[in-house]
């Protein structure tokens, strides 16, 4: 006989699946004939900021541009299992691409800006999305750039080009622009790379800040990064997730001798 379960043990179940963002099960990608991601199954979690580590091509990149689709741009690019966002299967015929963009915003390895006023930059998603009104417009462009940590830097300079600004500027400018459309989840593909020492420690502190409100998941070669900001991270290795665990066990007691030999660098 099957025990049945006590109504709190079913709302805490409840509960525990609400807070999944993501769910990969199965999931399998292919360039042309050769396999980058190998049946992934990985939750990510609500308001963490989930790190992605692992050697050069072991598939950190490929995985997060799955979650908003961005693979499927190249096209020798074919996947199989399922992928679902709150809930829903992002892979059927179905669901729209552009709506899952919206919600899902995402930060390059490299500053990005466009040839544009620091202005016109934030408020591009909005524009598109259909909003005109000059009021709201410059209402968003504060709350945005204000969420980047970037308003107090700029707010005397909404008119002059991006490309005016540091690259650390310019990286919390892209960020900014991702917010202004209000996503739900951001995906940063190595956002500090490309940057100096103090423009990455903003990075961080910002990317603290941002968990708050937002699901991060983060690719990064820098473990003490991952070990400073991330909640979770997830290890790959040949297109496989060897380990994925609280960010602190990882770190402190690895389960797998291949995590234990990455992060202590004697690999990677």
């Amino acid at each position: 006989m099957i025990a049945e379960k006590a109504p709190k043990q079913m709302q805490e179940e409840v509960k525990a699946e609400e807070k999944i963002v993501y769910r990969a099960e199965q999931l399998n990608l292919w360039y042309g004939e050769d396999q980058a991601l190998k049946n992934i199954d990985m939750d990510i979690q609500e308001n963490e900021v989930t790190a992605i580590i692992g050697p050069s091509g072991c598939g950190k990149s490929t995985y997060i541009k799955t979650l908003n689709r961005m693979t499927e741009m190249i096209p020798i690019v074919r996947t199989s299992g399922r992928v679902y966002y709150r809930n829903e299967n992002i892979f059927d015929k179905k669901y729209k691409v552009e709506e899952l963009r919206t919600k899902v915003g995402m930060v390059f390895q490299k500053p990005n800006p466009f040839p544009k006023s620091i202005y016109e930059n934030v408020v591009y998603g909005p524009k598109i999305h259909g909003i005109k009104d000059k009021k709201l417009l410059d209402e968003i462009v504060e709350r945005s750039l204000k969420g980047a940590a970037l308003w107090d830097e700029v707010k005397d300079r909404l008119k002059e080009n991006a490309f005016g600004l540091s690259g650390g500027q310019q990286q919390r400018l892209c960020i900014a622009r991702c917010l202004a459309v209000e996503p739900d989840v951001i995906l940063m593909d190595e956002p500090t790379s490309a940057l100096d020492p103090i423009s990455t420690l903003k990075i961080e502190e910002l990317v603290q800040e941002l968990k708050e409100n937002y699901s991060i998941v983060i690719v990064t070669h820098n473990m003490q990064q991952a070990g400073r900001i991330s909640d979770k991270t997830a290890f790959f290795l040949n297109g496989e997730v060897v380990e994925y665990d609280n960010t602190d066990t990882m770190f402190s007691s690895p389960q797998d001798k291949r995590t234990e030999d990455y992060i202590s660098g004697r690999f990677g």
